[in-house]
């Protein structure tokens, strides 16, 4: 809405541009049709996108003031997009609640560890819907208001878009939540929304490494981990960790510490006794 006064035009703003932004991100049509309706009918302003890389795509066009991700889609799904979210400035501190009909304690673990405030178990309840979004869109603006008085803590949006920088990140996020799995590197970048020629030079551009050089070091890494923090067996940390056996382990843990698991672990021991 305009108004004139003299020469000069002053914009008001208006209710569109007042109301908060959900994106909604689901590949089931009913789903997104009942959703979009619900929150529109409380006065917010709603977009939809069908699969996890157009919701990221999306996001990044024009950023939400909260996003509603499905877990389960085709191509990229739930998981894999908060990924690209997390890790891309632009659009890391845009709150995620995860959409599931799997209403398992790892899959909520799982989402909340890779960066989403919240959880909503389809078939929805419209009020819980309501105090889910309400709650999380108020905790972004009291995060937004200190972020805005504080000189140390600059918005993200300020920061340089990168699309390979953001490319590798969320692989090594991918990478580091999924060390147990076979991955291979077809894989990660079909997870992605890409290719392996691209995953791979971004890779080397911005880790140093290739993909499964770092595969290599974050599976030892979380062995040294398991083996200083945990009484596991060296065949259950094997398991853990990606490696068909304890042997195969061992072997790879030697050639990256000069250390057999054992005498590392019996080493961090003595040190804790002598301390």
């Amino acid at each position: 809405m305009f108004f004139k006064r003299g020469c000069a035009i002053l914009a008001l703003p208006t209710i569109e541009q007042a109301r908060p932004g959900i994106l909604i991100v689901d590949d089931e049509r009913e789903e997104l049709r009942f959703l979009t309706d619900l929150l529109r009918r409380q006065l917010y302003h709603v977009r939809v996108a069908s699969d996890g890389m157009e919701g990221y795509q999306a996001a990044l066009a024009a950023p939400p003031d909260l996003i509603l991700l499905d877990v389960c889609m085709p191509g990229v799904d739930g998981f894999a997009a908060c990924r690209l979210l997390k890790a891309d400035p632009a659009t890391r501190n845009i709150p995620v609640i995860f959409l599931s009909a799997l209403d398992e304690p790892d899959e909520r673990v799982a989402g909340l560890a890779m960066g989403g405030v919240d959880f909503v178990a389809k078939p929805y309840h419209p009020a819980e819907v309501f105090a889910r979004v309400r709650i999380h869109l108020e905790l972004a603006g009291l995060r937004r208001a200190a972020a805005t008085r504080s000189a140390l803590t600059p918005p993200a949006t300020t920061s340089q878009h990168d699309p390979e920088e953001v490319l590798a990140q969320a692989a090594m996020r991918l990478i580091d939540d999924n060390l147990a799995t076979a991955l291979t590197l077809a894989g990660i970048a079909r997870a992605l929304g890409t290719y392996e020629k691209r995953l791979s030079a971004a890779f080397r551009h911005h880790v140093g490494s290739t993909v499964f050089g770092y595969l290599g070091e974050a599976r030892i890494r979380r062995g040294r981990q398991l083996l200083a923090d945990t009484d596991l067996s060296v065949q259950q940390i094997a398991e853990q960790t990606g490696f068909r056996s304890a042997a195969n382990f061992a072997t790879a843990f030697r050639e990256q510490t000069d250390s057999t698991p054992t005498a590392y672990r019996q080493a961090l021991r003595r040190q804790g006794v002598s301390t």
